[in-house]
């Protein structure tokens, strides 16, 4: 087996470890900080696939700005504690839950089953990327010109978030008389 492949199902192993610990812990912070280890899983599964860019990418943008801004909400938030009891759920929406893994679970099987392991060349195949200088300058050009419009909503929804999240804790404190 090539270090390559004992790399990748080391890193899709913890992936998929780190994500259930996101999922299953009740404390939101260990949940953050366990997403945190899964977006670094992933910017080495990327990084043994060659797409260097995506991997540096993956850990600035996603493991750096968009996790420090939920592990600042959730301080903010002062949401230590669990919000979601299963124990005192009702039943109909465990079922709920349950059914919708289920489907989603045989979706991805049928996904896999169907689709294709060698993806067709898109838009730009390697040869055309190198023609135009290479995968960060052509993403850099796509992403300011063609994707302007979707990259700017996405910073205001994000901004949107952040006052949102403020303004809901600064009225929950205000109502408690903690002003």
């Amino acid at each position: 087996m090539s270090p390559e492949a004992i790399f990748f199902y080391l890193f899709a192993v913890m992936a998929v470890a780190f994500s259930l610990v996101t999922v299953l812990k009740r404390n939101p912070a260990v949940g953050a900080f366990s997403l945190v280890l899964v977006f670094f899983s992933f910017a080495g599964i990327y990084a043994i696939l060659g797409a260097h860019l995506v991997a540096a990418l993956q850990v600035v943008v996603y493991a750096g700005a968009i996790m420090v801004l939920l592990i600042f909400v959730i301080m903010l938030l002062n949401a230590d504690s669990p919000s979601l009891d299963m124990d005192r759920t009702h039943w109909t929406l465990r079922a709920l839950s349950l059914a919708g893994c289920a489907t989603l679970f045989a979706f991805f099987v049928w996904a896999f089953q169907n689709g294709s392991l060698f993806p067709q060349p898109g838009q730009f195949p390697p040869q055309r990327v190198a023609e135009l200088g290479g995968s960060t300058k052509l993403i850099s050009y796509l992403m300011f010109t063609e994707y302007l419009y979707p990259f700017e909503v996405t910073s205001a929804l994000i901004l949107a978030g952040i006052v949102g999240s403020v303004t809901l804790a600064k009225r929950q404190k205000v109502k408690r008389g903690k002003a």
